[in-house]
């Protein structure tokens, strides 16, 4: 299960939402504060198709791992974050089994963000979506 979680290229399969569509680098995630990127897409979104980049914060192998998504300017490069977490963590239940939690934590966005952005900026059940999908590809 980690193995797939540390592959950006399998997170368009794992999202519940259709935005993720594919990994822009073709490195596996290995490191905490090791960024990787992402093609997207949502109909609100000014542009449509956009890019993200994420800041991996959490990597502690076969437990837990655990990104800040953010953007990077096309003029500087410039790195800049926001202020919630997609975090996972896998707990081994049994041979071959294993307990995944996922938490979206938006609890440190500051008000003049929320109002901007709405959280969550889904469905609740984009959760449950996005934890079957990733049982499907670890089947």
């Amino acid at each position: 299960v980690f193995a797939v979680l540390a592959d950006p290229s399998a997170h368009a399969d794992i999202d519940g939402t259709g935005w993720v569509r594919e990994s822009l680098d073709r490195d596996r995630i290995a490191t905490a504060g090791q960024v990787f990127r992402m093609a997207m897409y949502h109909e609100n979104h000014p542009d449509k198709d956009y890019k993200i980049a994420n800041l991996v914060e959490v990597f502690d192998e076969p437990r837990a791992i655990a990104w800040k998504p953010g953007t990077e300017s096309p003029e500087t490069g410039e790195l800049s974050f926001g202020d919630w977490t997609w975090r996972y963590d896998l707990e081994a239940t049994a041979p071959s089994r294993t307990k995944v939690t996922l938490t979206y934590d938006w609890s440190a966005v500051g008000p003049e963000v929320r109002e901007y952005l709405q959280f969550p900026p889904f469905a609740p059940d984009h959760l449950d979506n996005s934890l079957r999908h990733l049982a499907d590809l670890v089947v």
